[in-house]
């Protein structure tokens, strides 16, 4: 049968046909496909969802509130203000100057945001996009971390996390940035991230950073001040300028750079930009006007209050200290104790840095650590010496020494007295020689002062000096060291013979004298026979001293002197009458404050207030006041004191020519120089020794060694205040002018003829005797105590 030629044969198979027609039933095998993986994909997503919101439970059950965010105060410094309102010193464990967000300048945040997150304006606390990159990032270079953190989510693991990484850690992170997102505003978030974030050298906060490294306001920042501070948040060690300025430059170029690709900057301006050095200007701190009166403070208000909420809660301290004053009180005891140098003449055995194995540029001094400008005494490195000059640096800054400099050494050449690498003493001068500071040679030796002054009334810390220099040595020398007294230790003696009945004008007499096998000396090695208590005591006679502590008891004079409040464990023999025993200064001006207050002892405080930095007083310090002896024995005492300072061992006071009374004291073999003293309203000790307790030489007294100090003190305590009077005068006075106003008028006298008057008399001073200073007599080692007084020749 014949086949068309249109039609197709039809295939057949085996037992069927096939055919070629589209099936009816794949679409429906379609749809059934695509049902089930849509099903897959719901079912995975809400495994995930359900995963995240699990995980998101338990990694946020421990997670702060944010409202707590709402209270979050930074870490803040606790500053200390002297009784006159300046700020003389803080403490913080973080260096932070919280400010608003106004005050960070608009390139800074620019800056800011362009290398650390670009989307910061429009993201709601994460940006997906960046976390996903960082993740492909991570799986293609094999664990090895990206950051895609916001500015919200590092505020938030600076406020409440750690910086450990981990996916657990990170999802807390990112839960609690978008907490913080829907709570406060963009400008509220930034403030926040930019008073807390660390930048590196001790700062945190662009403002302090700011101050630190450009010594300028962050308000007042340049482009690429700007960018270098914009880079540190990543790596504040690792882009350290100070550590790694090569790091740190090309940081800063790389935040320019980003900066440009945003639109920020023009491309001309990230050229110039990227071509000008780091031009950091470090904000030196300033040295310490009263370091060991600070640390004082510190201790009284960590016992108090604890140290984080000293060091962080930015208390604000007013504390009693008089800034004009301990400046004073710097000046004096560094003048003295470079004069008592001076007096020894130069030693030589200078340090030198080649020596130890350091080259001349790589060394540095403590004393370098703060600023030091004119009137100054530091340390210096020699640099290079000849016969005409020395030049050396202090830190980064020269000075010049020229041969008038050194003229006291009795050495002419520079080159002769020291080397390169020498480590010498110097003080600063305001002139100028080329583009160096001219210094003087001065010499440390290893002696030490301390100056203690308080207010009489109120017991105010007015001074604190605990030794030479604090960088070397923050041992204070007039709170913790016990020295022996001296003759300093003779008030006590005569206040208890005055308890006793004794008087001023009673007569005792100065002779040879055993005591079982003690026999005291004079520190003249001479004997005056009758004389006075009141001149024995101005004369600093040694023989009469013990004559009184022998017949009023050596254990009642003993009480005494724990009754003035001195702490100290003195044993009970005889010879501490001339000073054997060992008291601190602190203690002793405190004992001598009670009797120009007619016998009132007003306990010494450091601190008058502290407040909160919401201006909320927490502790105000009230004085402590107890009567110690009588007004009776206070005033017959002050007719001793200013005896000593009228005419006796203390005479050269009186050419302050100004109501003063005070005591000497020297030790055996002159470790120790004592002088104690007051005015009508301030107490001062001066001590001034070697910790070694060396001798300080031969005719080394109280009134050599320590009074020049305490009369340029007191040169400046005393200034403005003329019309002030002792106690006992101002009676005086009210008692005169009592009887002469209750006094009958007289009669008027005859009119007489006018004549001329001739002076007929002329003002006399008494004669002056030679200072004389105490003497300490041979005793057994007393417990505890580390120098035994000997014989003066």
């Amino acid at each position: 049968m014949a086949v068309s030629s249109n039609q197709l044969p039809q295939p057949r198979g085996l037992g069927r046909s096939h055919r070629l027609d589209p099936d009816p039933v794949i679409p429906v095998r379609r749809h059934k496909l695509a049902g089930r993986v849509a099903f897959l994909a719901l079912f995975l997503l809400a495994i995930v969802t359900g995963a995240l919101a699990g995980a998101t439970l338990v990694y946020s059950v421990d997670l702060p509130q944010i409202r707590d965010l709402e209270r979050y105060r930074p870490s803040t410094t606790t500053d200390l203000y002297d009784r006159n309102g300046h700020v003389i010193g803080s403490f913080a464990l973080q260096r932070r100057v919280v400010v608003n967000y106004d005050d960070f300048a608009p390139i800074l945040r620019q800056a800011v945001i362009s290398i650390e997150d670009k989307s910061f304006e429009s993201h709601w606390g994460i940006n997906v996009l960046r976390i996903a990159g960082a993740l492909i990032h991570d799986l293609r270079t094999h664990g090895r971390t990206q950051g895609a953190s916001t500015l919200t989510m590092q505020l938030a693991r600076n406020l409440f996390l750690s910086s450990e990484r981990t996916a657990g850690r990170k999802l807390q992170e990112a839960y609690l940035a978008i907490q913080i997102e829907r709570a406060f505003t963009k400008q509220q978030i930034f403030t926040l991230y930019g008073n807390q974030i660390y930048l590196g050298s001790g700062m945190y906060g662009f403002e302090a950073a700011s101050e630190f490294y450009f010594s300028k306001h962050a308000k007042d920042l340049t482009l690429t001040e700007a960018a270098l501070l914009a880079g540190l948040p990543k790596g504040p060690v690792a882009y350290s300028p100070l550590l790694n300025p090569d790091k740190a430059l090309r940081r800063r170029n790389l935040v320019i750079g980003e900066m440009e690709s945003d639109g920020v900057i023009t491309h001309q301006q990230a050229e110039e930009a990227r071509e000008s050095p780091l031009g950091l200007h470090i904000s030196q701190p300033d040295a310490s006007v009263a370091p060991w009166f600070q640390e004082e403070v510190r201790r009284e208000l960590e016992k108090r209050f604890g140290t984080d909420e000293v060091h962080e809660d930015g208390l604000r301290v007013e504390t009693t200290l008089d800034l004009n004053l301990q400046e004073a009180a710097n000046h004096a005891v560094l003048d003295g104790l470079a004069a008592y140098e001076r007096r020894h003449g130069w030693k030589g055995k200078l340090e030198n840095v080649l020596a130890n194995g350091f080259t001349i540029e790589q060394y540095r001094h403590p004393d370098w650590a703060v600023a030091s400008g004119p009137g100054d005494y530091v340390h210096a490195v020699v640099t290079s010496a000849t016969a005409s000059a020395i030049h050396a640096r202090v830190g980064d800054n020269p000075i010049v020494l020229l041969p008038p400099d050194w003229q006291w050494t009795g050495e002419r050449s520079g080159s002769a007295l020291v080397k390169p690498g020498d480590i010498i003493y110097v003080h600063l001068t305001d002139a100028a020689e080329d583009a160096a500071r001219r210094a003087t040679l001065e010499q440390d030796a290893g002696t030490q002062g301390a100056l203690f002054a308080m207010d009489n009334t109120s017991g105010d810390v007015l001074a604190m000096v605990g030794g030479r220099d604090f960088a070397l040595s923050q041992f204070n020398r007039a709170t913790q060291a016990e020295r022996q007294t001296g003759s300093s230790f003779k008030p006590y003696v005569y206040t208890t013979a005055f308890e006793e009945g004794a008087k001023p004008s009673d007569i005792i007499v100065d002779a040879p004298v055993n005591f079982g096998g003690y026999a005291p000396h004079n520190y003249e090695n001479d004997f005056k026979g009758p004389m006075t208590l009141a001149t024995a005591f101005a004369e600093s006679r040694n023989v009469p001293a013990v004559k009184l502590a022998a017949r009023v008891g050596i254990r009642k004079v003993i009480d005494t002197v724990h009754r003035f409040g001195v702490t100290s464990d003195i044993p009970a023999y005889l010879p501490v009458a001339l000073g054997a025993a060992e008291i601190t200064l602190e203690q002793q001006v405190d004992s001598y404050s009670v009797f120009p207050n007619d016998g009132i002892r007003v306990t010494p405080r450091l601190i008058r207030k502290v407040e909160n930095r919401d201006d909320i007083t927490l502790w105000q310090d009230r004085p402590e006041i107890n009567s110690v002896i009588s007004q009776q024995t206070a005033r017959a005492m002050m007719v001793l004191f200013q005896a000593v300072t009228d005419r006796g061992t203390g005479a050269a006071v009186a050419a302050l020519k100004h109501p003063l009374g005070g005591k000497t004291g020297t030790t055996s073999d002159f470790t120790d120089a004592w002088f104690l003293g007051f005015s009508p309203s301030v107490s001062c000790g001066v001590w001034v020794g070697y910790d070694s307790r060396q001798s300080l030489g031969e005719k080394e007294t109280g009134a050599k060694a320590a009074l020049p100090i305490w009369i340029d003190f007191m040169r400046a305590a005393i200034q403005g205040k003329n019309d002030e009077q002792f106690l006992a005068d101002q009676d005086d006075t009210m008692d005169r002018a009592a009887t002469e106003s209750e006094r009958p008028a007289p009669p008027p006298a005859p009119v007489q003829p006018p004549a001329r008057i001739r002076p007929t008399s002329m003002e006399t001073r008494p004669g002056r005797v030679t200072p004389i200073s105490s003497s300490v007599v041979s005793r057994p080692q007393a417990a505890g105590s580390t120098a035994s007084p000997a014989r003066h020749p």
